[in-house]
């Protein structure tokens, strides 16, 4: 494969002996973390004369096993073990974002990387071996590379990419560069072990809660039970008593304990009088707002984003119609680490270390509440343990560069209770769907409608973004001002929200509308976002309407899906390996396929009643996410996108009761435990086109798929979740 200059540009010069190669020459600010007397690149790779091989990784390690993975693409093509590259999490930098920011997210990770990082390794490994054919003085033809040497193939001499990093860096970038052919990878494709495994295993892996400094102090945050509450007024009497306290300070967000340790923070923390103002969503509860969704699907405001044929025609053709409605609940997302973040503010200077989705959110949000300029802030990204879309909303670092202005030049530490996490998230949204189906004589879809009422999560999202991606000049209020007004407009349009509504089934009319409803909970990105619960109502009403058509829901399927070859090659793969309609006497079986973030997931859900309930015994399930860089972590990403969509489809929901949750730890919000987890087989389509998304695309077919196999076992439809059986 042949790249341009033009679309790859490579920054190299030399500030002692380093050469480091970079995207684009955009930006002129340093490079972060670029060693100490190397030149100031925009470098994603460095190669120091002491032959080090470092990349500055823009895609955060949330347990998703980028860490591992882009390694292997950046190694591939520069003819180095990926094993051997030294891994940086990169800090805030230009050339780092993509598509305006640098949030992980939205499993683009590998699919932004894969030409990019892929160009960089070979971008390097041209100007080796220029370098060493010039110092041997031979052809470039006669040079080649393995395993971080310049071999010389008349002389069999070798160089390291150390020794020509120098003079590597003082060449004029090659105008086209060639990237290897598939048949020639080393490592893409291959079950390679992860890099982090065993710095995790260890301990020697620094998540967000493992950051320690000289002189730090933990601090923790009691906040308004209720959403949009606030301080009324407080008594900290006996907590500045407390043993350890250092200080109680009120912030934007509650009030805050500092103190020696967590515990003594913690406790310090109870003994607060505090009075509380229960602000807007005083009263409001989890029927309320249920009503509230029935009573906008039936007289709310539609906007409608596709149309075809012509749908009230068809109902007036059909020899069958078939309608039901469907309810998706607040869900948490519960990372294994809770949030947490420190801040050292010294001057006009601030230092974060947080376990994040984005470090240029957090410094934009650090800027905002501080009002320290941009370019003083520096991000650190730790590990994160966990996070299924809630570190990219960086409250906490907003809560801890408040405290931390208050008390400078003190390092802090604030760590999240789990009560915190679960009672101050952002939630998947709620959300009503009323869905109406017409088959035609032969047991055809003839018109397919999909009504959606929720709110958006666009709109609180977009403060945030508008904050990060317009210039640091532009002040804080002005650019979350600018944020909110867009935010208002997607509100209409929700076009996050709806995704996962759109259908490969072949039908001649359709209509899918959204209905614009807003109670206040605050909601965000959880792990596939809408397709998690679209997904839920698209292939449950599938399923409805195959079996009102008397007709097999995988024979039904495939037969809609004739138009869509990677659809019904998961389906397919996905079945044949379950021996569909050839399960073990008491088995059920039932059946969902749905295409998210490029990518094609299928999943055959295996169920056996059991005491009047159901157990689910085995998930098989087939991907197709374009090339595979590495099976296994393909593989570890399906199982737990299963895992996860199951605790969302089976355990219990979050409940809201006078404008705040009702739980409050795993023994009332619990999520699905190892011994509740069935057996899983996961099987991965071979595929040359270009890799996709993986670390959500399973976890949407899970529910319905659940629920499909509940109703072929017990004749109930289960519409609603958590998925419960009367």
């Amino acid at each position: 494969m042949k790249v341009s200059r033009r679309k790859f540009v490579i920054g190299t010069s030399i500030v002692g002996s380093g050469l480091i190669i970079g995207f684009s020459l955009s930006s002129k600010a340093p490079v972060p973390h670029t060693r100490e007397g190397s030149f100031q690149p925009n470098a994603f790779l460095q190669i120091t004369s002491e032959n080090e091989v470092i990349l500055q990784l823009n895609r955060y390690e949330m347990g998703q096993g980028v860490y591992s993975s882009i390694p292997v693409l950046i190694g591939e093509e520069l003819d180095y073990e990926p094993a051997s590259i030294t891994t940086e999490f990169a800090g805030v930098y230009a050339d780092f974002a993509v598509r305006g920011t640098q949030l992980t997210g939205g499993s683009t990770s590998i699919a932004t990387a894969w030409e990019p990082v892929r160009e960089a390794g070979a971008t390097a490994r041209a100007m080796l071996i220029k370098a060493g054919a010039q110092q041997w003085e031979i052809s470039e033809r006669d040079c080649t590379t393995s395993n971080g040497m310049v071999d010389n193939k008349i002389t069999g001499e070798q160089l390291s990419y150390g020794e020509l990093a120098s003079a590597a860096a003082n060449l004029t970038v090659p105008s086209d560069i060639t990237l290897k052919n598939p048949e020639d990878y080393q490592w893409i494709g291959r079950e390679l072990p992860r890099h982090d495994a065993k710095i995790k295993s260890d301990g020697t892996a620094v998540f967000g809660v493992d950051v320690q400094l000289p002189g730090l102090k933990t601090a923790v945050i009691v906040r308004p039970p209720h959403f949009g509450g606030s301080v009324k007024n407080y008594d900290a009497s006996q907590s500045n008593n407390s043993s350890g306290v250092i200080k109680v300070l009120p912030i934007h967000s509650g009030i805050a304990v500092v103190a020696e340790t967590y515990w003594q923070a913690q406790k310090a923390a109870k003994l607060l009088t505090i009075e509380w103002d229960k602000g807007p969503l005083a009263g409001l509860d989890s029927d309320k707002i249920l009503n509230e969704q029935k009573r906008a699907l039936l007289g709310g405001e539609k906007s409608s984003f596709r149309e075809e044929g012509d749908i009230g025609q068809a109902w007036g053709q059909a020899a069958k119609i078939i309608e039901a409605e469907y309810f998706s609940p607040y869900t948490h997302h519960s990372p294994m680490e809770p949030q947490n973040c420190t801040a050292l503010i010294d001057g006009d200077n601030c230092e974060i270390w947080a376990p994040n989705q984005g470090p240029d959110l957090v410094r934009s949000i650090v800027a905002h509440f501080t009002g320290i300029a941009q370019e003083k802030i520096s991000v650190n990204t730790t590990f994160m343990g966990g996070s299924f879309g809630r570190r990219g909303y960086m409250d906490f670092a907003g809560e801890v560069a408040a405290i931390a202005q208050q008390m400078p030049t003190t390092p802090i530490k604030l760590i999240w209770s789990r009560e915190d996490d679960m009672q101050h998230d952002f939630y998947r949204p709620s959300s009503y769907h009323g869905t109406k189906g017409a088959l035609d004589i032969d047991g055809n879809i003839l018109a397919w409608q999909h009504d959606i009422v929720t709110a958006s999560i666009i709109e609180g999202f977009a403060p945030e973004i508008m904050s990060t991606v317009l210039p640091a000049w532009i002040p804080s209020e002005t650019a979350r001002g600018i944020g909110k007004t867009l935010g208002g407009w997607f509100a209409g349009n929700i076009p996050i929200n709806r995704e996962g509504m759109e259908i490969a089934y072949k039908t001649p009319n359709l209509m899918l509308n959204s209905i614009y409803h807003d109670p206040g909970i605050p909601i965000g990105f959880w792990r596939s976002v809408g397709h998690s619960h679209n997904a839920f109502v698209t292939e449950s009403f599938v399923d409805e309407l195959a079996h009102a058509a008397n007709a097999d829901p995988v024979k039904f399927r495939l037969r809609h899906l004739k138009d869509h070859p990677r659809h019904t090659d998961v389906l397919r793969l996905a079945t044949e390996k379950a021996n569909w309609n050839d399960a073990p006497e008491g088995i059920y079986q039932g059946v969902a396929v749905h295409e998210s973030f490029l990518s094609f997931a299928a999943m055959v859900i295996e169920v056996s009643i059991k005491n009047n309930n159901y157990e689910i015994n085995r998930v098989v399930a087939a991907v197709d996410c374009g090339r595979a860089v590495n099976p296994d972590i393909i593989r570890s990403q399906v199982e737990s996108a299963i895992i996860y969509g199951l605790g969302a489809a089976t355990k219990a929901a979050v409940l809201i009761e006078d404008g705040a949750v009702v739980q409050s730890n795993f023994h009332d919000l619990p999520v699905l435990r190892m011994s509740e987890c069935p057996l899983m087989e996961v099987y991965i389509v071979d595929s040359e086109e270009s890799p996709t998304g993986i670390g959500e695309i399973s976890l949407p077919p899970v529910a319905p798929a659940l629920a499909n196999a509940i109703f072929k076992a017990t004749g109930q439809r289960l519409r609603e979740m958590p998925l419960r059986l009367s």
